[in-house]
């Protein structure tokens, strides 16, 4: 499964930011591609959420600000899509929107928008458990996007 969504740079030509599932035993794999690592994280988030249900169906009523700190990029992911899914399971919510802020690439402060879950509307999938170690990348391709990926515990 795959999701775009088209950005343009300075330069006039495309890069798009996009999330995909990649399969992996009996979990999913979970990566976000962006013309920034921010935006590569973002799409993580969304791709994770996508595990869970249509992203397009949730409702941005409510922001959520999500702070993160690890002592690197890779690290910083896995503590970012954990934090994404406690704060969906304890505030009972899913979000279809992300915004983050990575400093000194070991900072992150990001906002998620959602709602509530509708279990009617949303008809959630799965659970996501957590963010993994394994396939764990945050890197740019040879085209010079940004990729960050892991498997996801469902």
């Amino acid at each position: 499964m795959t999701q775009e969504a088209e950005n343009r740079s300075s330069g006039g030509s495309e890069i798009r930011a996009q999330w995909q599932h990649f399969p992996h035993e009996a979990d999913v794999g979970v990566r976000g591609i962006g013309r920034t690592v921010e935006e590569a994280f973002e799409q993580a988030a969304m791709a994770l959420v996508a595990v869970i249900t249509e992203p397009a169906s949730i409702e941005p009523e409510r922001v959520t600000t999500i702070r993160c700190e690890a002592p690197d990029l890779e690290l910083l992911l896995v503590d970012w899509l954990n934090a994404v899914v406690f704060e969906m399971a304890s505030r009972k919510m899913l979000f279809g929107r992300f915004e983050v802020i990575i400093h000194k690439g070991k900072v992150l402060r990001g906002k998620a928008w959602g709602e509530h879950v509708d279990r009617e509307r949303h008809r959630p999938a799965v659970e996501v458990k957590g963010a993994t170690y394994t396939g764990l990348h945050v890197g740019r391709d040879e085209h010079g996007r940004w990729i960050a990926e892991c498997v996801v515990d469902v």
